[in-house]
């Protein structure tokens, strides 16, 4: 697994983590070509993991499960819907969600990410491979009742810390049919498979690369499945993805966070 992580110096950088262990990388794996695995070592319990990228966006797909758009009483979309959370929406796992107190309707969403590896414009779907790096984790925080009461869906998404993002990036593996889950509390709140989206990975990096330019390190987060519900200040949610690890967060108020 890559990871990014926060060492004692406080220096950010990039790891390969096996068995509790962080072979240091010498480099940025999203800009240089040049890169390399170093010796150095470093335990996993002596860092801070950070969100795997620091992506300029976060690209979403929105009703993307046929159970979730029937659980919302939404029409099935006949083309991916796409919207954008803003990189200060991005956090690591273990890292603290804030419940704003603009809303009384907190919602997890759990979701499989994709990590963009270079710069991708108007990709057809059989190159799409080419532009990705790899898979991570993702819980799409939504303000429920500002979403709906919008009428569009950016302030909802938007808040800050309604991204976590982790635990790292897994490179060989088949998206395509892959366990999901999400646990509150320990309690199995989202159960499904990403062989249930409606679009696939290799269509929804065209069709968003056909809209506008994917960096690297850019996220695009394939959607949720059915199951969506509430949180509270206290909880603790825990998503998990099979063949990629688990993504951990808690949730706080906003009087506890400031």
């Amino acid at each position: 697994m890559i990871i990014r992580f926060q060492d004692h110096l406080k220096n950010k950088l990039f790891g390969i983590l096996e068995n509790e262990k962080i072979k240091v990388i010498d480099g940025d794996i999203l800009t240089e070509s040049d890169f390399t695995i170093t010796n150095q070592e470093l335990k996993l319990e002596d860092v801070t993991l950070l969100a795997p990228t620091h992506p300029s966006k976060v690209v979403c797909i929105g009703l993307n499960y046929v159970d979730h758009a029937k659980e919302v009483n939404l029409e099935l979309p006949e083309e991916p819907l796409i919207f954008i959370k803003p990189s200060t929406t991005v956090i690591g796992t273990n890292d603290l969600v804030v419940y704003p107190e603009q809303t009384k309707k907190l919602e997890y969403e759990a979701e499989l990410g994709i990590v963009i590896g270079k710069k991708t414009r108007n990709v057809s779907k059989e190159k799409a491979k080419d532009a990705i790096l790899g898979y991570t984790i993702a819980n799409d925080m939504t303000a429920r009742d500002l979403q709906f009461s919008d009428g569009q869906w950016t302030r909802g998404k938007s808040f800050d810390t309604f991204c976590p993002i982790g635990p790292g990036i897994i490179r060989n593996i088949d998206p395509e049919n892959l366990d999901i889950t999400l646990h509150v509390n320990g309690e199995l709140k989202q159960h499904s498979n990403t062989k249930n989206l409606i679009f696939d990975v290799e269509y929804i990096v065209s069709y968003v690369s056909k809209v506008m330019t994917l960096l690297p390190g850019d996220i695009i987060i394939t959607g949720t499945p059915f199951g969506v519900g509430p949180v509270k200040p206290g909880d603790e949610m825990v998503v998990r993805i099979e063949g990629i690890g688990e993504l951990r967060n808690k949730i706080v108020s906003s009087e506890a966070r400031d």
